[in-house]
């Protein structure tokens, strides 16, 4: 096993989960400490079953999964992680009020203040059962639950599916000021990249279960740009250049992964863009398929 680097919180060495109709194998992963790590890919390329082996709830069949330097399946180590998955494990019949007496007691961080101060900023009911929450109130119950025990890594799988824009834009403020002023790690999954173009510091891009690229959002902004023109322009040779493209009856637009100023001599004939993280997800999976 090697030793797990002091610079990281998470690490997957070479992790292998097989499915009767899904394989991950040797996922290797790093979630940097003090930063937001944005975890993406399409639907079914293997982000919730690679939070669900992180946090234990799916057995790995080999590797290694370590946090805050220890096994993923030390118990004690669930005490510095805050759990935010996208559908809610909390008795229906319950309410809030029910559910604090409950959760409060497990966690030897409980931070009763914090609790209130979210339970006021999400406009939560205290004592309205559970099951008559909307989609969004469930997600933000959620994200109460999992930040009032003052974790140092919070986990979240689409936590801003069902939010209205207002609060998801509030939402990602929060976490933005909790990674700088709370030094909390958070490792966030999700397929609105939009998102995570705003607050990511990394990003880690996965596709049928193996990882495209892992690195920093800086990186990948100097790294990916969207290049345009006329599909003339195009033959077998040219087309290697690219990660993946689309052609249309008026031109071509394609990513291009390098130094952009190999097509300097051809700048009265191209757009050059640097692409967003939705725009390597779309042409790096067309490549792919």
């Amino acid at each position: 096993m090697k030793r797990m680097s002091e610079m990281n919180v998470v690490e997957f060495n070479n992790v292998t989960k097989k499915r009767k109709d899904f394989s991950i194998e040797n996922l290797n992963i790093e979630i940097p400490k003090g930063f937001i790590t944005g975890f993406i890919g399409p639907n079914g390329s293997g982000k919730t079953s690679t939070i669900q082996m992180m946090m234990d709830i799916l057995q790995i069949d080999a590797g290694d999964i370590q946090i805050f330097g220890t096994s993923h399946k030390n118990h004690h180590i669930k005490q510095k992680i805050g759990f935010v998955y996208d559908d809610l494990y909390m008795y229906e019949e319950f309410n809030i009020k029910k559910m604090k007496s409950f959760i409060a007691p497990i966690y030897e961080t409980w931070n009763e203040n914090l609790f209130q101060t979210y339970l006021q900023m999400f406009e939560l009911p205290f004592k309205k059962k559970i099951k008559h929450f909307s989609k969004g109130m469930k997600m933000k119950c959620s994200l109460l639950f999992a930040l009032s025990h003052e974790p140092e890594l919070i986990v979240m799988d689409e936590p801003t599916s069902g939010l209205d824009p207002i609060f998801r834009r509030e939402l990602l403020e929060l976490l933005q000021d909790l990674m700088v002023r709370e030094n909390q790690t958070i490792f966030l999954s999700t397929h609105i990249t939009t998102d995570l173009d705003r607050i990511a510091d990394y990003i880690i891009f996965i596709y049928q279960g193996n990882i495209v690229f892992q690195r920093s959002m800086e990186a990948a902004r100097d790294r990916f740009h969207i290049v345009s023109g006329h599909s003339e322009m195009i033959d077998a040779d040219t087309e290697r250049l690219f990660k993946g493209m689309r052609k249309t009856g008026l031109g071509f637009t394609a990513l291009f992964e390098g130094d952009p100023s190999i097509f300097d001599a051809f700048e009265d004939e191209l757009i050059i863009e640097k692409a967003t993280l939705e725009d390597v997800m779309f042409f790096m999976t067309r490549e792919v398929s």
